[in-house]
């Protein structure tokens, strides 16, 4: 079968299936067709090639095949080299926003790399600062860029408004590595905001976002020069900060329930006891599956609450983060072995108490399944498990 690269609703297979049934890239000829076809969209690329039948021209052709929402051009007239200022084969991506136009030059050792152009012309194609909306939302999350860097403001305040200068000045330097994104807290952005544990009154605030592990950083004191963004962000890049982890303060009665309530700043001294065997539900408040299986595991609670070494455990995952455990889905059930090692075994059977405690009293197991043992990371400054 075929891979339809891009985006997968009715539209976006429209445009794939019409760029396959017809030429990838449009031939131009002369200056005014070229010129025509450059003011035609807000983003256009061109492929300057003085043989068109080059191996680098076919890799062009391939790439214009499968990136479908943009679209393309070649030009190998001489006429077109001189306009445009070349001297050499180049890939041009013109646009109506920021430089307007970036070239790409064909190294002519090398040749030209598919995936290597489809990344350039990816991350270019985006504005340096990007503003997270409704029409944007697709694109950032797709962008593939693996940090993001977002100023929270209230674009009704003229004070906070001028703050994206000092952000614009940044995100030059961080092009492809990390993408710049402003997020308003009163319009579209009010969405995210409990996913960074904030409030439209924390605007303006900074926060940078590790795509692979939703890892979040942020500065001691937040500072909106140009300077102290790059500097901050190279930081992370380094290793050099620790990421700000979100936490609930925990309930008052939290350790007298049958199932205890844990939040981040309580989890690991109860999951890594040593002399506990602890089982945790990572949840969110409205997941439907958690709320299908919580009876099931209060009633776990309940059977166990007098087990001196068996904890029943629960963790809100929308608003607790650990260090070196990504929640990924919901429900996620972790069981923590009593003993050294940090180790942590996956639980993905039936969520029916006869089956959670089967797998208790078997120490960790089920008899038809091998288990899904892994060990946790220690969290900075603490020394490595025992052996």
């Amino acid at each position: 079968p075929l891979h339809v690269p891009g985006r997968m609703d009715t539209e976006g297979i429209v445009r794939w299936m019409q760029r396959r049934a017809s030429p990838s890239a449009t031939l131009l000829q002369d200056t005014d067709t070229a010129a025509t076809f450059i003011s035609s969209q807000d983003l256009v690329v061109v492929g300057f090639f003085k043989d068109l039948g080059s191996e680098a021209a076919q890799v062009f052709y391939e790439v214009a095949g499968e990136v479908v929402d943009v679209p393309f051009g070649v030009a190998e007239a001489a006429e077109l080299f001189q306009a445009y200022g070349l001297s050499a084969d180049t890939i041009c991506l013109f646009k109506k926003f920021d430089e307007g136009r970036t070239d790409f030059p064909v190294d002519p050792a090398q040749g030209l790399d598919a995936a290597k152009l489809t990344r350039l012309l990816h991350v270019h194609s985006l504005e340096l600062v990007m503003e997270f909306t409704n029409e944007t939302s697709d694109q950032i999350f797709s962008a593939k860029i693996p940090h993001h860097m977002l100023l929270f403001l209230n674009k009704s305040s003229s004070a906070q408004l001028a703050l994206r200068d000092g952000f614009r000045a940044a995100a030059g330097t961080f092009r492809g590595e990390v993408l710049f994104v402003v997020v308003d807290v009163t319009g579209y952005g009010a969405d995210v905001l409990p996913f960074f544990g904030l409030t439209p009154a924390d605007a303006p605030t900074l926060r940078l976002v590790k795509m692979e592990n939703n890892r979040k950083y942020q500065m001691d004191q937040d500072a909106f020069s140009d300077t102290a963004i790059r500097t901050f962000i190279q930081a992370v890049l380094d290793g050099k900060v620790k990421p700000r982890l979100l936490t609930a303060e925990p309930p008052e009665d939290w350790d007298m329930r049958p199932v205890k309530v844990l939040v981040g700043k309580t989890f690991e001294q109860v999951a890594f006891d040593e002399t506990k065997n602890v089982f945790v539900k990572f949840y969110a408040p409205w997941c439907s599956h958690c709320q299908a299986m919580a009876a099931a595991w209060e009633k776990l609670g309940e059977r166990y609450k007098d087990h001196e070494d068996i904890v029943i455990a629960e963790l809100d995952a929308t608003a607790n983060e650990l260090e070196n455990i990504t929640i990924n889905g919901f429900p996620t059930l972790h069981y923590f072995p009593a003993g050294p090692g940090r180790k942590m075994v996956e639980y993905k059977s039936a969520r029916d108490v006869e089956t959670f405690s089967k797998f208790l009293e078997n120490g960790g197991t089920l008899p038809e399944e091998p288990p899904a043992v892994s060990h946790v990371p220690p969290r900075q400054g603490q020394g490595p498990p025992p052996t």
